[in-house]
């Protein structure tokens, strides 16, 4: 038996699975690292931007692409001006707690998952994808939507890297990050700033979903799935840093690739619950070893 069709496809198919990890874990791991906050409600932001995709290819006529691009732009700034609002309205007045935080989030994703049930219904709804087109290689044809996630993937990590290396509010996120107090008494505005981080990381949760639910279906209940591994992807990578996650998020999204197409689902999951368990028994930090940092 030829391996390397089979060898090809997984390959493919981690690497997406890679990207929508990226861009989710990432979210995760910003809020994390600046503002020291466990987001339960992580996950129903990422359903949110796959529930404001199908809202979009459903009220805008026309090529599904058109709607696509809509959603692509509208659903992530909706869900990050949602999140802004969450902040402001119960993170800020608990002063961050740790544990009231996570109470708080969880509040948060309880609410917002019964108001999707409420108003979008308890059924599954698919989204056509932008175009068609496949990609012919020697053993099969691959959907060319699949690089286009891999694509934004790269260019948003890339955005964000940026952002936070070479831009004023990349500065005022590091300081922020490193001592809140000594950033107080500089007069850097740290309530504004963990706002903006708490929307960003909620925004990119929210462009995960619009890229992936063409490939699936929207549902007010497939946030559950992406939060896990969200958290299993940053605690390998280590708390709050960038390019530990980055890294998780290849290693994990390509050994599920693999393990899907060449055993079964569940092994791949089970697989990255037991990385998990490795790496907090013999490297607690994460693989990275600077919890903490960006």
């Amino acid at each position: 038996m030829d391996i390397a069709p089979y060898l090809l496809l997984a390959t493919l198919e981690g690497l997406v699975q890679a990207s929508v990890l990226m861009l989710t874990a990432l979210g995760l791991s910003l809020v994390f690292g600046v503002m020291r906050v466990v987001n339960v409600a992580h996950g129903e932001f990422y359903m949110l931007g796959a529930v404001g995709a199908w809202l979009c290819a459903t009220l805008i006529p026309g090529h599904p692409a058109i709607s696509f691009a809509v959603a692509l732009i509208v659903a992530p700034l909706i869900v990050g001006l949602l999140a802004a609002l969450a902040d402001r309205a119960i993170l800020q007045r608990i002063n961050y707690n740790p544990e009231a935080t996570i109470v708080s989030t969880i509040g948060i994703s309880y609410i917002i998952q019964q108001l999707t049930l409420m108003t979008f219904g308890p059924d599954a709804r698919a989204v056509d994808p932008p175009f068609y087109y496949n990609i012919r290689f020697p053993w099969f044809g691959y959907s060319s939507y699949k690089f286009f996630i891999i694509g934004v993937a790269v260019a948003l990590v890339a955005t964000l890297w940026l952002l936070m290396k070479h831009s004023k509010m990349g500065l005022l996120m590091r300081a922020t990050q490193y001592d809140r107090e000594t950033a107080l008494n500089f007069g850097i505005p740290v309530g504004r700033v963990y706002s903006a981080v708490f929307a960003f990381g909620a925004m990119m949760a929210a462009v995960a979903g619009v890229l992936v639910v063409p490939n699936s279906q929207a549902h007010y209940l497939m946030g559950h799935d992406p939060l896990l591994m969200s958290f299993i992807v940053v605690i390998v990578g280590g708390l709050g840093s960038i390019p530990g996650t980055i890294a998780a998020a290849v290693l994990i999204g390509l050994s599920d690739g693999l393990l899907s197409v060449f055993f079964s689902p569940t092994l791949a999951k089970i697989a990255s619950t037991l990385l998990v368990a490795l790496v907090l028994v013999f490297k607690p930090q994460g693989l990275f070893g600077k919890a903490g940092r960006i």
